[in-house]
């Protein structure tokens, strides 16, 4: 068996913006992403508040509710996830930080200049 973490994400800018994000690059495919995902941000008292449906996207966004604030949670059929909160880089921020401390998650760092236009 491997020691290697189920999940890997980055926390990197959007294209052409300064606002982070945390992109999930591995593990997405899994049937339990969504709920692991929710599990390790316990500590921020995750609540979903609603649930989007675009079916003409493909995509499912999740509005979560947390005590750092509101952020989305979305994923897609081509197992594509991030986690969002343009209005709440602090949030993004600690989102970070807990999945950084979760052994299920590893964190690959991006060069941030990639992302400018």
């Amino acid at each position: 068996m491997s020691d290697k973490p189920l999940y890997a994400y980055h926390c990197r800018p959007g294209y052409g913006s300064e606002n982070l994000l945390i992109e999930f690059i591995r593990g997405t495919e899994t049937s339990t992403f969504t709920t692991d995902v929710l599990d390790a941000l316990q500590e921020i008292l995750p609540t979903v508040a609603g649930l989007e449906d675009l079916w003409m996207n493909d995509e499912i966004i999740y509005s979560i509710n947390s005590v750092f604030g509101s952020f989305t949670l979305s994923k897609d059929i081509w197992d594509f996830a991030f986690i969002m909160a343009d209005m709440n880089q602090p949030c993004i921020v600690r989102i970070d930080a807990i999945l950084l401390a979760d052994k299920r998650f590893e964190k690959i760092n991006v060069n941030f200049d990639d992302y400018k236009t």
